[in-house]
């Protein structure tokens, strides 16, 4: 199949849908989950969807090597590759790396600052980002301020970023105390939860919306990909 027909079909216009418009350019998004729930998976998801819709996305590594980030994307666009039965395979795949930069930070003493250097450098390059990914990042331990800066990082460049946090419980009924300072701070909060045959996505914060009802969007246990729910 052809991969713009695909991504209009994508799981990910059911989450924008289900989220009154998604993310959106100047904001932060968080995904909480259980360890080895999916949180990965979800966010190399919204990169993925974002590459294969031509926008060049900032992947920030601050646990990972580059390396092993590389290969998660190439073992993530396989899957969905043979799982769309997509036409062109080898073409997609190059278009989604060139638009693609991967970096890795130590995860001490990184803040706004270097993130905005990097993306200064890609801009630069020619290759303004559209979505950044920030996994690694301490959530929980963070300060208001630094939320503060990369939220005003994200409203100077127009980006969504992205990150992830871990929590304790596999069942998260409402915000965790992971989230920390950031409650007041991301626009976006998503739950990834285990259920019967998937593993289920919810939203804990939707922006101002009171209205956070199911999103209809799963992810699949065995693919980690995205699915219709």
């Amino acid at each position: 199949m052809d991969s713009k027909f695909l991504n209009a079909r994508s799981p990910m216009r059911l989450l924008e849908k289900g989220l009154h418009g998604g993310l959106g350019p100047g904001n932060l998004g968080l995904v909480v989950a259980g360890p080895g729930v999916g949180k990965t998976p979800f966010l190399v998801g919204v990169a993925l969807d974002d590459l294969l819709r031509g926008q060049p996305v900032l992947h920030v590594a601050l646990d990972q090597t580059v390396a092993h980030t590389r290969a998660y994307y190439d073992t993530v666009f396989d899957d969905y590759a043979a799982h769309a039965r997509l036409d062109d395979e080898a073409v997609v795949h190059a278009d989604v790396d060139r638009l693609r930069s991967l970096r890795a930070y130590p995860p001490q003493g990184f803040d706004a600052a270097k993130l905005r250097d990097a993306i200064k450098h890609e801009n630069e390059a020619g290759q303004a980002p559209r979505v950044v990914i920030l996994e690694g990042f301490d959530v929980a331990g963070a300060q208001p301020a630094e939320f503060g800066d990369l939220r005003s990082l994200a409203k100077e460049q127009g980006l969504e970023i992205w990150m992830s946090v871990t929590c304790n419980t596999e069942e998260i009924p409402s915000l965790p105390p992971e989230v920390g300072h950031g409650k007041d701070r991301f626009d976006v909060i998503l739950a990834l939860e285990p259920g019967d045959g998937s593993v289920k996505l919810r939203a804990l914060k939707d922006h101002d919306n009171p209205d956070v009802s199911n999103l209809h969007v799963a992810l699949d246990p065995k693919t980690l990909l995205l699915t219709r729910s």
